[in-house]
């Protein structure tokens, strides 16, 4: 149906919603319901961490791969109201239109392989799983551990 982003930033398929026949207060109760979901997400990860200054900086947005995009573009076009010098995009597979549509929102899109046709992401990986809570907060605290160190040597 589309993507959201911390800031609000809502990026709808309307074609989907048109075939899906989604009324416009379904559609604002999805939104309502992912938006606390993004805000819990957003409180549980960082740990009282703030957001990462951004300004003037190379940000490289990666994810495991692209279908629609919505989610890369809802990120990227958040992102870029924050200043970067430079937004790459890198993902190791994705559908090649995708790519081209995200040269809009992104600097450079870095993909290797867009295979057509291009059915879903979890087709080129051997394991698929969800990445739990659990293991988001410990990646990031031990970044922000590492992170901290480098800033204080």
């Amino acid at each position: 149906m589309g993507a959201l982003a911390n800031d609000g930033t809502c990026v709808i398929d309307e074609k989907l919603i048109a075939s899906l026949h989604l009324n416009d207060e379904t559609l604002q109760e999805v939104i309502g319901r992912e938006t606390e979901e993004i805000r819990r997400r957003e409180q549980t990860y960082r740990a009282g961490r703030p957001q990462a200054e951004v300004a003037g900086k190379i940000v490289i947005l990666v994810d495991d791969g692209l279908a629609t995009g919505a989610t890369m573009r809802a990120a990227a076009t958040a992102l870029r109201r924050h200043n970067p010098a430079e937004i790459v995009v890198a993902v190791p597979v994705a559908a090649y239109q995708t790519c081209l549509t995200l040269r809009e929102v992104a600097d450079r899109v870095v993909c290797p392989y867009t295979p057509a046709p291009f059915v879903a992401v979890g087709l080129y990986y051997e394991n698929f799983d969800q990445t739990s809570d659990d293991e988001v907060r410990h990646l990031l605290a031990a970044a922000a551990e590492r992170t901290g160190r480098r800033r204080s040597a």
